[in-house]
């Protein structure tokens, strides 16, 4: 593992990604979740439907993608776009070291950033009845994983991964996700909502996968765009070095 995580790396990144415009918005979106949780537990009592809607609906539709956005081509978009990233590339480091790092770090930030707040929203929503809070903050976790893999991915492929990662946060997985029966089923969105099911009592949390695909698709996605995206650093690095 020592091998593959490169400290000086990691610190780099955690500082790009922590600045104070990107903080901003890592912090406005589960503060926004927090306080809706509140004003409806506040005005409505402690509801399963309620709080499935408000965990399904935002947190786990708009606020776990757009967080493994900001944190997925954050960690290396924008060493891209200004051309820092030939220095670093000119460090002794493997090239799969800078990609598994980084992820990482992504994982990181979107997984404190996005389960974190789902746990604790749930807990306000409904005090963890039917284990809802569990349950979509277990999905929350797993989706930060494909998210951040993927949306690295878009970092190192294209200058717009930005707009890229929001036109599939918010077009596929939350506008035809919501619409489509078959696009949910190529949704990070679904295959982790197949995990919060097993984890959750009743039938209060479905999905349109079942659990061995939703595990199968999350781990295949998760690995091929982590290896895409070191393959295209390799390719970057000799374009830099021509």
């Amino acid at each position: 593992m020592s091998s593959l995580y490169h400290p000086t790396v990691a610190r780099l990144t955690y500082r790009a990604l922590l600045g104070r415009r990107r903080a901003l918005i890592l912090f406005t979106l589960p503060g926004l979740l927090l306080i809706i949780s509140l004003a409806v537990r506040l005005l409505t009592g402690a509801d399963d439907d309620t709080a499935d809607a408000i965990l399904g609906g935002f947190a786990m539709a708009t606020m776990v993608p757009l967080i493994g956005v900001i944190a997925g081509t954050g960690a290396i978009g924008p060493e891209i776009d200004d051309g820092s990233v030939i220095y670093l590339l000119a460090k002794p480091v493997k090239r799969p070291t800078i990609i598994v790092t980084k992820l990482i770090v992504a994982i990181g930030v979107t997984v404190a950033f996005s389960a974190i707040p789902t746990l604790l929203a749930g807990f306000v929503l409904n005090g963890n009845a039917n284990q809802l809070a569990v349950g979509y903050a277990v999905a929350a976790a797993v989706a930060s994983v494909a998210y951040s893999a993927v949306f690295l991915l878009l970092g190192t492929v294209t200058r717009h991964a930005v707009i890229a990662g929001l036109v599939y946060a918010l077009v596929w997985e939350t506008f035809f996700g919501s619409l489509v029966a078959g696009a949910r089923k190529l949704s990070v969105q679904q295959w982790a909502l197949a995990l919060a099911q097993k984890v959750a009592d009743g039938d209060v949390i479905t999905s349109d996968v079942g659990l061995a695909t939703g595990v199968i698709l999350l781990l295949a996605v998760t690995v091929a765009a982590t290896w895409y995206a070191g393959r295209k650093l390799r390719t970057l690095t000799l374009a830099g070095e021509e």
